[in-house]
């Protein structure tokens, strides 16, 4: 069996015909050195691949390069690609990502954020799991960096990224009422999502401006999730008066919608129509495909990890909130 011996430190330096000195101020950049003498070093660590102790050197640094990111369910696929983004822009900041998943609840979410911070994280990227404003409160008292992503945390002073939500909810229902559609059913997410909540706004700010009475008894609630959207579409389907169209808060709940009410014989759009939101790449696959509104997945990711990078450089500045927009997907389902 082939044996691999691991270079070290002196023996890059004999490569190198410098001192380890020399070769520790150019791995760590502490000292002054030469273009030459450092090109020599670099040569000398390519030809013996050598890799520099990473738990030592973050020791020097006080920093890890890890940072931490807990997601309420990894299985979604618009967090799947939030935290794509982050990994993505992450790897080329020179980070590390620990990614974990509450599964939507607090004590797991808790259990984590120690986890993280016993591996000495340099910050933490946060999906809320719901009412996690005391967690998040805490790191920050605790001066650990950390970024909200997608979610709000109302009263909470922390940097913020998000997705215009309220513009979502107001874009759909308008498109719809421009369809011609009055009755308009909205299975809107859980409660005590803001997330929710917001593009709940958005569908009653649409319908009052059009002059359109809100019929409380069109507002279901669902939970984010396909089942849920089945579920909430059987109660809009079974009302005396069911609605024309129906906005789903969230593309899975759209798709549950769609097969609610293909099983009640339902063609969409022609009996009813349905919109989703987030343009997950399932959306394009559905029968009939999902209008929605195209949520920037990816580059919320990106941005998250960025705005972490920077509270981290510089944690005395004041928290910034970045708001991005959103894009109405026209498909076949309106």
């Amino acid at each position: 069996m082939e044996v691999i011996e691991i270079a070290t430190l002196k023996d890059v330096a004999e490569r190198a015909g410098v001192s380890t000195a020399t070769v520790s101020h150019v791995i760590n950049q502490t000292r002054f050195v030469s273009d030459e003498l450092k090109a020599r070093v670099y040569q000398a660590m390519s030809e013996l691949h050598y890799r520099p102790n990473a738990i030592a050197k973050s020791l020097r640094r006080r920093r890890t390069q890890n940072i931490g990111m807990i997601v309420p369910d990894i299985s979604y696929p618009f967090l799947a690609e939030v935290a794509r983004g982050v990994e993505d822009a992450g790897f080329e900041l020179g980070y590390n990502v620990i990614l974990c998943d509450s599964d939507g609840d607090l004590h797991r979410e808790a259990d984590y954020i120690g986890l993280l911070q016993e591996k000495k994280v340099d910050g933490i990227i946060f999906v809320a799991a719901g009412e996690s404003s005391s967690h998040v409160q805490a790191l920050i008292e605790q001066e650990m960096p950390v970024v909200v992503c997608d979610r709000e945390l109302p009263g909470v002073e922390v940097d913020t990224v998000i997705a215009d939500n309220v513009g979502s909810g107001h874009q759909v229902t308008k498109h719809l009422i421009g369809l011609g559609h009055h009755r308009i059913g909205c299975i809107a997410g859980p409660r005590e999502l803001d997330i929710s909540n917001k593009r709940l706004e958005g569908y009653r700010q649409a319908l009052e401006e059009h002059d359109i009475p809100l019929s409380e008894e069109l507002v279901v609630h669902g939970d984010f999730r396909c089942l849920g959207g089945y579920q909430a579409m059987g109660e809009l389907l079974a009302l005396d008066e069911p609605p024309t169209a129906v906005f789903a808060c969230n593309d899975l709940m759209a798709i549950g919608a769609i097969c609610a009410a293909s099983q009640k014989k339902l063609k969409i759009p022609h009996d009813v129509a349905v919109i989703g939101c987030d343009d997950i790449a399932l959306a394009s696959f559905t029968n009939p495909s999902l209008t929605t509104v195209a949520q920037p997945k990816h580059e919320m990711g990106a941005v998250a990890i960025e705005m972490l990078v920077e509270r981290i450089r510089d944690k005395s500045k004041p928290p910034t909130r970045r708001l991005l927009p959103t894009e109405l997907v026209l498909r076949d389902s309106c």
